[in-house]
C-alpha cells in the first residue's frame, strides 16, 4: 500500500494537478450550487412580480368593466325606490345583455342569496345560493355578498368557465347597490395567467437544470486543463449569467408592456364598442319619445351625455396603456399627443419641440421614452405646482435625448409640503434607461425640475433611405 502512494505522488506534475485542480472542483461545485440557488431565487421573485402585475391588470380591467355597466343603470337607479320593481327589471335586462368576449358577463344577487342575473348560467337564475362554495370549499355567493354589503371587493375562487363547461380559476369584482340590497358583479378567468407563470417557471427550471449541468459538465472538463483556463472560462460563464439575468429582467418590462396593449386593445374594441351601441339605442328612443314627454327626452339627453363622456374615458384610457400613435407614426407624434393631452387636462402649459432624426430609435427606446415622460408629466400635475411644462426631443452623435423641464417647486421642496416619501417613479425612470444603457440626470431646485434621458447609439436603427429621410420621425 505505501508502495502505490509513493508511486502515485512521485510524480510532479500528478502533485501540481491534484493541487491546482481539487481546490478548483470544489469551489466549482460550491460556485454551482450557489449560483443554481440564486438565480432560482431570482427567478422565483421575477416570476412573483409578473404574476403580481398580470393579476392587477386583470383587476383593474374588472374594475373598468364594472364601471361601464353602472354608467349604463345608474340614471335608472338614482331615480327608482327600494321597491320599485320595475326600475329594477329594465337593470336586470340591461345587464343580461351586457356580454363580453367568451365568457364575460354580470350577475346580480341580491342580499338574500337569490341570484337574478347570469346570462351565461341560466340555470342559476331565481334560485337561492347561499352558502355555496367552489370544489375547493372556498365560499362563493356569501363572501360575494358580504363584499357587496363593504361597498365594493375582489374574490378569487373556481367556476366553471361557459366557453369549456370546465372549473377554472375566476377573479370577481363586485359592488353593492345599498338602496336595492343587490351585490352586482363581474369577473374575468386567469387561467391564461397561470399557465403563463407555469410556462414562465417551468422555463426558468430547464435553463437552471441546463446551467447546472453544464457547470457540473465544466467542472469535469477542467481536471484535464490547466487552471488558468479554468478561471477564464469562470469568469465568461459569469458574465453569461448576468447577460441571462438581465435578459429576464427585460421580458419582464416587455410582458407588462404586452399586457397594457392587449388590455387597451380590450378596453377600445369591446367596451366602448358596446358603449356606443347603448348610446345609439338611446337616442333612437329619445327620438321616439321626444313628441310624447318631454321630462323623459331631458333624461335620455343626459343619459347620452354620460355614455358620451365614459366613452371618451374609455379612448383616454386606452390611449395611456399604448398609445397607437407609438406604434403608427412614432415617438415624436405620441409625446405630441401625450403634451396637449396634459395641457389640456391639468390647465398647465405645456410645449413639445423635437427635430427630424436621421436615425430611427428602436422599440424599446421609444416605449421607454414614453413612459418616462408619462411619469414625469403625472408628478408635474400632481406635486411640481408648475405653470410651464416643455419637452423636447432631439437625435446627436451620442445617440437621442428627452428633456423635460418645469418651473414648479422643485423635487425637495413638494415632498416637504406634501410629506410623501419618495415613491416609485424616479426609480422607475431609471430602471428603464438603465435596461437602455443609457443616462438620466435630474436636476432639481427652488426654480423648477429638469429631467434629462439619454439612449445611446446602440438604439438607434440606421437610417432610412435619403429620399424618405425628411418623412422619418422618431
Amino acid at each position: 500500500m505505501r508502495r502505490l502512494t509513493d508511486r502515485l505522488w512521485q510524480n510532479y506534475g500528478q502533485k501540481l494537478f491534484l493541487t491546482a485542480t481539487l481546490p478548483f472542483i470544489a469551489a466549482a461545485v460550491v460556485i454551482a450550487v450557489f449560483a443554481t440557488l440564486q438565480s432560482r431565487h431570482l427567478a422565483d421573485r421575477e416570476i412573483a412580480a409578473l404574476e403580481s402585475q398580470l393579476i392587477h391588470a386583470k383587476r383593474e380591467e374588472l374594475k373598468n368593466y364594472l364601471a361601464m355597466a353602472r354608467t349604463s343603470f345608474i340614471n335608472i337607479y338614482g331615480r327608482a325606490a327600494p321597491d320599485d320593481e320595475a326600475a329594477k327589471l329594465a337593470v336586470t335586462q340591461i345587464l343580461s345583455s351586457m356580454l363580453y368576449g367568451q365568457d364575460g358577463y354580470f350577475f346580480v344577487f341580491d342580499y338574500d342569496g337569490n341570484n337574478l342575473v347570469a346570462p351565461r348560467h341560466t340555470d342559476l337564475i331565481g334560485r337561492n345560493w347561499s352558502g355555496l362554495a367552489d370544489p375547493e370549499g372556498v365560499p362563493v355567493t356569501d363572501e360575494l355578498i358580504r363584499l357587496a354589503k363593504q361597498g365594493s371587493g375582489y374574490h378569487s375562487y373556481e367556476w366553471v368557465k361557459p366557453s369549456t363547461g370546465k372549473p377554472a380559476q375566476i377573479v370577481t369584482y363586485v359592488i353593492g347597490l345599498q338602496d336595492w340590497r343587490w351585490a352586482v358583479g363581474t369577473g374575468v378567468f386567469i387561467d391564461d395567467v397561470l399557465a403563463t407563470v407555469a410556462a414562465a417557471r417551468a422555463d426558468v427550471e430547464e435553463r437552471v437544470r441546463r446551467s447546472f449541468l453544464f457547470i457540473g459538465g465544466f467542472a469535469l472538463v477542467a481536471l484535464l486543463v490547466v487552471f488558468t483556463s479554468g478561471l477564464f472560462i469562470t469568469i465568461r460563464e459569469r458574465r453569461l449569467a448576468n447577460a441571462k439575468l438581465k435578459r429576464l429582467t427585460q421580458r419582464v418590462f416587455d410582458a407588462q408592456e404586452e399586457e397594457r396593449g392587449r388590455v387597451a386593445r380590450e378596453l377600445h374594441d369591446g367596451i366602448s364598442q358596446l358603449l356606443v351601441g347603448v348610446r345609439y339605442a338611446l337616442d333612437m328612443a329619445r327620438r321616439r319619445l321626444v313628441a310624447g314627454d318631454d321630462r323623459a327626452a331631458d333624461h335620455l339627453d343626459k343619459g347620452i351625455t354620460h355614455l358620451a363622456g365614459a366613452i371618451q374615458e374609455v379612448r383616454r384610457i386606452s390611449r395611456d396603456l399604448r398609445p397607437g400613435t407609438l406604434d403608427d407614426l412614432g415617438l415624436g407624434p405620441a409625446l405630441k399627443a401625450l403634451t396637449e393631452d396634459f395641457s389640456k387636462r391639468s390647465g398647465i402649459t405645456a410645449e413639445f419641440a423635437t427635430v427630424v432624426f436621421r436615425n430611427r430609435l428602436d422599440p424599446e427606446a421609444k416605449i421607454a421614452l414614453y413612459r418616462i415622460a408619462q411619469e414625469a408629466l403625472t408628478n408635474i400635475e400632481r406635486h411640481a405646482s408648475a405653470s410651464r411644462v416643455t419637452i423636447d426631443l432631439r437625435g446627436h452623435r451620442r445617440g437621442g435625448t428627452m428633456r423635460i423641464s418645469d418651473d414648479g417647486l422643485g423635487i425637495e421642496a413638494a415632498r416637504a409640503r406634501t410629506g410623501l416619501p419618495p415613491g416609485l417613479g424616479l426609480r422607475n425612470m431609471q430602471e428603464r434607461i438603465d435596461q437602455l444603457d443609457g443616462t438620466l440626470r435630474i436636476l432639481s431646485s427652488s426654480a423648477g425640475t429638469v429631467i434629462e434621458a439619454t439612449v445611446p447609439l446602440s438604439h438607434m436603427l440606421p437610417p432610412e433611405d435619403d429620399s424618405h429621410e425628411t418623412k422619418v420621425n422618431a
